[in-house]
């Protein structure tokens, strides 16, 4: 007679392990030069399991003597995500506005605008962004010499001779991308001179808006 010895197969206890991805989150903020402040990024890499969440999201350090932000012999300065975004543009992409922080991480540096913004979640906001693109120095479209034909043709233009053909390409283009990220992009046009186009935002929330008018200006920056 054969006795089984009655051997348990040993359990595989990542039989249950849920996958992670490599997510490759863009850092942006806003830096310290004035009148105006530059919008600035970088990237880190992180894993998670699906679209990270905004609370998933750690502070990250930079050097702040590079952005006007901190002096050079104490140059430390902290990233707080506030917003996220996902980035059509890259595989597994985010797109992450933050404020910048003092090094404790938790008081806002001066520079810092966003922190003392009145935030109603309940007021709508709308934002028109006008701009000029631009080639070898001068609006899209101008000639080497001297200037356009005087206004009229080119607001909510249509066409090569109104508006040319890569203004077209590169609006449309971030209207989608704008989209794809979840911005509550709410239309385009043509503007009144020879190379100016114009989009808008709608949002729910001060600071809600403030963000995606950032966020798609970056876009537009990066595109």
């Amino acid at each position: 007679r054969i006795h089984h010895l009655g051997f348990k197969p040993t359990s595989n206890h990542n039989t249950n392990k849920i996958p992670m991805a490599k997510y490759k989150l863009e850092y942006i903020w806003l830096d310290g030069y004035q009148p105006v402040p530059n919008l600035r990024g970088k990237t880190q890499v992180k894993e998670f399991a699906s679209f990270p969440k905004l609370e998933e999201l750690p502070m990250w350090g930079f050097d702040g003597s590079s952005t006007r932000q901190a002096e050079g012999r104490s140059s430390d300065c902290m990233l707080k995500p506030v917003a996220v975004f996902p980035d059509s543009t890259k595989q597994n992409g985010a797109l992450v506005m933050c404020e910048v922080m003092m090094p404790d991480g938790k008081t806002p540096h001066p520079s810092n605008t966003r922190a003392g913004i009145p935030d109603d979640a309940n007021a709508w906001f709308g934002f028109e962004q006008e701009y000029f693109l631009y080639q070898d120095g001068r609006p899209l479209g101008f000639p080497e010499g001297g200037y356009p034909a005087p206004q009229g043709p080119y607001y909510t233009g249509v066409g090569y001779k109104n508006v040319g053909d890569l203004a077209r390409q590169i609006v449309e283009e971030h209207l989608d991308q704008c989209l794809d990220a979840g911005i509550n992009h709410e239309g385009i046009n043509a503007e009144v001179a020879k190379g100016q186009w114009e989009f808008q935002i709608f949002g729910k929330g001060s600071k809600n808006c403030a963000d995606q008018v950032w966020v798609a200006r970056y876009i537009l920056m990066r595109l």
